[in-house]
């Protein structure tokens, strides 16, 4: 049994656990919750041994081997993919010593004694490397990894060829295949497509050890848990049941909670009133002390602390061309593997885009070189007139100085924010007191998530480029990060895993498939829903690509393909008429704006200031500037509108 008894810690001057004691019995399947920063990782870092309460004992079966996934990125060395695994499951070490006994037996002068001994060694590491599963390993080791989403032959290729997420895949795999008595998974979903998902739920339903979860994912935890712990003030509680059983729970305890602290705020009221009331009458003197003694024993009701939420809003954008993204003919390789090729498609303002894909595809490759974080191999990519980015990587050493505590990050981002502006936006996400001064470094992954998001939220921007920015945050947190965004005026691509959340957000998604795009206009169901229909339709052969099968409708393939040519053909060229009107009038506009922009500052120049005739003189130019300006911008929102609609019927 997995036991915490009276485990007491203080990280970075923050206490993060007060008497806490969880007891976790062989073969529980544990879910364990909490609010970002309550300690859910740093408890599974004490559980492993990387870090030492400051009193209490954590204790668990001398003879158990415990399998740790950290929800950080790990690095795995160079070797080859199977080799680590090998390495990992203790099979590396074996085949070794293996082949150092055989080779030394193949030497023709060897004492009988010491022949004797060395077959004797040779008997029991082979009884070791068949009784854990030497000789079928890399069978089991390749139908794991194809599980998980890698390919055929990954499993000869470098460790240091996969990007952080695979990484993270590849030491899933290593756990899974040294066969733990105990599993403690930090975010094990974050770094998986939906298909490897539903493999990893199947994986792990059989799995007959103990396994505890550190999930923001609901489903995965209600599939696989049958208790959840939750991290709260420093101390751990255990209800029976998955998440939603879980969560049923603590909304009928927070119900009951706050109608106690209501009552109990009534009655102290009440006592209060009485003893103002009667406090110099002495005939009522023993009534008051006893009122008094008993607002003495009152002990408060805790109830969970509105204040303590994170609190987000993106600053107002500044105003971006209409073409904000332009990819021209981009390829992009690591060495001689090709990851995509002849990608061409362009964002619009005010876009919000999702990229999707298997792991592999390309997805956060594609993020990079659109944020200009790596260059394509091969063609270009063009930002817009006034385009300001600001990039979200999945690794959050990308995101992050771990050298530097939390204050030297906000002091160091880019932002016309003052300090005392910055300090209040720590507070609003959580980081107040000394939580300023930790490092990075010891930050768990929710908080290093929303210290990367408050820098971005920091600067003056008009393009996310998104990278599974919502891996490490808990659900309000997810939640109120969602409204953010759709609040957000600029443009927006998004790489998630979570169709909740994207389903709300954007209105457009693309599909980087075998080194292609596929684009769907509309939400991610709308997209769930079409590519359904093509697979469908390729799987059966129906309206395949040279069919000449009738499809639904009476149609062969060709003659439904130049009907829709032909719809779509007239739809781009009205498109095109209100593009060709809208370029120009959107540069006059600017031009406008910015005249007007220079006489209000000319205005609040001091030297102007003496001048009446020269006030008088802007102050009528600027009034016929806005005459001018109030039927342009009319005009730009009927032509806006028109392309809206435009584009809708090209859906």
């Amino acid at each position: 049994m997995i036991s915490c008894s009276n485990v007491s810690l203080v990280l970075g001057g923050k206490e993060i656990f007060h008497g806490l004691n969880l007891a976790v019995p062989p073969g529980s399947r544990m879910g364990i919750v909490g609010d970002n920063g309550a300690g859910k990782t740093t408890l599974f870092r004490m559980i492993s041994g990387e870090v030492h309460p400051d009193r209490g004992e954590i204790s668990i079966p001398s003879q158990w081997r415990l399998g740790y996934l950290p929800q950080d990125l790990v690095e795995i060395g160079g070797s080859s993919l199977m080799h680590f695994l090998k390495e990992k499951a203790g099979i590396a070490s074996l085949e070794r010593e293996l082949s150092d006994i055989r080779n030394r037996l193949s030497e023709m002068e060897l004492p009988p004694g010491s022949r004797r001994s060395l077959l004797d060694r040779h008997e029991r590491l082979a009884h070791a490397y068949e009784a854990g599963g030497g000789y079928g390993f890399e069978a089991l080791a390749e139908k794991v990894l194809k599980g998980l989403g890698f390919r055929d032959g990954d499993s000869r290729r470098s460790c240091g060829e996969f990007s952080g997420g695979w990484k993270m895949r590849a030491s899933l795999a290593s756990l899974l295949l040294g066969r733990p008595d105990a599993l403690l998974l930090d975010e094990p979903t974050n770094h998986l497509d939906t298909e490897s998902m539903e493999w990893l739920e199947g994986y792990l339903t059989s799995y007959q050890g103990t396994l505890l979860a550190i999930s923001h994912d609901r489903r995965f935890l209600d599939k696989l848990t049958r208790s959840t712990a939750e991290i709260s003030f420093g101390k751990a509680r255990v209800y029976s049941g998955n998440f939603s059983d879980f969560l049923t729970k603590k909304t009928r305890e927070l119900e009951i909670t706050e109608k106690n602290a209501k009552r109990q705020e009534k009655e102290a009221a009440r006592a209060l009133a009485f003893i103002e009331r009667f406090r110099y009458k002495a005939s009522k003197a023993s009534l008051v002390q006893s009122r008094i003694r008993s607002l003495e024993k009152m002990t408060a009701v805790e109830t969970e602390d509105a204040s303590r939420r994170v609190s987000m809003r993106f600053p107002a954008c500044p105003r971006s061309g209409l073409d904000v993204i332009r990819v021209v003919n981009v390829g992009h390789s690591y060495g001689n593997s090709e990851v995509f090729a002849g990608l061409n498609f362009s964002v619009k303002r005010s876009e919000k885009i999702a990229l999707v894909g298997v792991n592999g595809a390309g997805k956060s490759t594609l993020t990079r070189l659109l944020s200009g974080e790596e260059p394509p191999s091969r063609g270009k990519i063009v930002l817009g007139h006034n385009v300001r980015t600001a990039f979200f990587s999945q690794e959050s050493a990308k995101n992050l100085d771990y050298g530097h505590s939390v204050w030297n990050e906000i002091t160091n981002a880019p932002s016309p924010c003052t300090e005392p502006q910055r300090r209040n936006l720590l507070g609003c996400f959580l980081f107040s007191g000394n939580d300023i001064e930790k490092p990075v470094s010891v930050l768990s992954g929710g908080e290093k998530s929303r210290l990367a998001l408050l820098k971005i939220l920091l600067r003056e921007t008009n393009l996310l480029i998104l990278d599974e920015p919502t891996n490490h945050l808990d659900m309000a947190t997810r939640d109120l990060f969602k409204e953010a965004l759709l609040g957000y005026g600029g443009t927006i691509v998004i790489v998630s895993h979570d169709r909740d959340f994207l389903d709300a957000l954007v209105d457009r998604v693309i599909e980087i498939r075998d080194g292609r795009i596929f684009d769907y206009p509309g939400n991610y169901s709308y997209f769930i829903e079409k590519r359904a229909e093509s697979l469908a339709r390729e799987g059966s052969g129906i309206c395949g690509e040279n069919s000449g099968k009738t499809c639904p409708g009476g149609l062969t393939l060709r003659e439904e393909k130049r009907i829709e040519a032909e719809k779509r053909n007239m739809l781009y060229r009205n498109r095109k008429k209100y593009l060709d009107e809208l370029h120009p009038l959107e540069a006059k506009i600017g031009r406008i704006e910015d005249r007007i922009g220079e006489i209000d500052l000319s205005l609040s120049d001091p030297s102007t200031l003496s001048d009446s005739s020269r006030i008088r003189n802007l102050l009528l130019e600027r009034s016929d500037l806005e005459k001018k300006l109030l039927p342009l911008m009319q005009r730009w929102e009927e032509l806006m509108e028109a392309l809206d609609q435009a584009g809708s019927a090209l859906q």
